[in-house]
This record gives structure tokens, sequence and C-alpha cells, in this order.
């Protein structure tokens, strides 16, 4: 039972935070069940705030509700990650390649963000690389000044949280630090304004990170993480 010091009025944030924690980090796999009573016994706490926490986690698109009203963890639809990655692929270029055409200053943020990815791969923690690279990008669509590329990419990336969660478990959340390094010549693209660099090294990085995505599911069908098996 997870002791109750928590400040009134916060348990749904609570229950949220530790579910979100959970499904992003796959200790809750795609398909599990999510049962109030059970959430309730487990937050010692009303079902009230732990139905709030999964309304917001619905609103994430992380968990998803059966015909029978029953809550589940929202699967992974591995059938549409190739139209998913070519997305995901064009906004990686696009948001580069704009932000090095419009952009000669104002990274102040980007790097901010990049400094705290680099941090969280020093530190193998999984979950804050998926934070900081997801702002880190959404930081480089922001300065290319087209908001709609950003509100797209900041869903894709989104959406695709844990499915980058595989990716960093591909390399046993031993992120090799050359992929750090791409980020930073991203950088310096962009403040130098060399858009089509910008772009090649926007393509590149997503080809990478696809590929290894890719290469990962096609190897795990004997591996105890067997998303299929969970109903995505």
């Amino acid at each position: 039972m997870i002791p109750a010091l928590r400040v009134r009025g916060s348990g749904a944030q609570f229950v949220y935070d530790s579910l979100r924690r959970d499904i992003l980090d796959l200790s809750l796999p795609p398909g599990s069940p999510l049962d109030e009573a059970g959430l309730s016994e487990r937050f010692d706490m009303s079902r009230t705030p732990v139905r709030e926490a999964l309304m917001r986690l619905a609103a994430d698109g992380l968990t998803a509700t059966l015909p029978n009203r029953s809550t589940i963890v929202a699967p992974i639809d591995f059938a549409t990650l190739p139209a998913y990655f070519e997305a995901l692929t064009l906004m990686y270029r696009v948001t580069t390649r704009s932000a090095a055409r419009r952009c000669r200053d104002g990274l102040d943020t980007v790097r901010a963000h990049q400094s705290a990815f680099a941090e969280a791969v020093e530190a193998r923690d999984v979950l804050a690389m998926i934070e900081a690279n997801r702002d880190f990008h959404v930081a480089i669509a922001h300065l290319g000044g087209n908001p709609y590329f950003t509100i797209l990419f900041t869903r894709l990336l989104d959406e695709g949280r844990r499915i980058l969660r595989l990716y960093y478990a591909s390399f046993d959340d031993r992120l090799p630090h050359r992929y750090v390094e791409e980020h930073e010549a991203m950088i310096a693209a962009i403040e130098a304004g060399d858009a089509d660099t910008a772009d090649q090294l926007a393509s590149a990085h997503a080809a990478q990170i696809v590929r290894q995505i890719q290469d990962y599911i096609a190897g795990s069908a004997a591996d105890p993480l067997d998303l299929s098996r969970t109903g995505c």
C-alpha cells in the first residue's frame, strides 16, 4: 500500500503521474487492465481521483475504454508504424530545416533541453531522456515559426513515447554518446543558418531511430517483452 502522504487535493495528480510513468516505462504493458477498484486499493484512496487520473490518461492517448467500459493501457498498433515513421521523419526534417532558415538566435531553450537530455543519458534515466528529447525537438519546431508544424510534431512525439522507450531498451538504456552529439550538430547547423545540413542531419537522425526500433521489434518475438501478446 502506498503511504498517503499527499497534499490535500493532489490525489488525482499522484495517481496520474504514477500510472503515466508505469505506462511510458512499459512496466504496465499495452493491453494491461486498469481496474478502478484495484487502483483505489493500490493507491489507498477513493475511486474519484483514480477516475480523474484515468480520464487524463485517456486524453493523452495512453489508456483505452473497451466496449464493456473497462479500461486498459492503450494498445500499440504496430501495423500503423510505417505510416507513423514516415510522418515522424518528415517532421524531424521540416522543423529542423525551418529553424535553420528562420533562426539565428533564440537557441537558449533548445540548449537547455539538450543539456537535460545529455544529463539523462549519462544517468541512464530513460523517462527523463524521453521528456528531454521531446522538449528539445519541440523547441526547435517553435523556432521554425510554423505553428501547424509544431502542433503536428508535438502530437507525433507524444504518441511515440512508448515506441521511443523501445528504442532506448534496444541499447539496454545505455544510449551511445554519439546520439547526444547528433543533437549538438543540429544546434550548430541551425545557428549557422545552414538549412541543407540541418535537413540532412535530421533525416539521418530519424532514419537511425526508425531502423533501430524496427530491428528491435523484429528481434523481440522471443523476448519477455513481446508486445504482440498484450493485444497490440
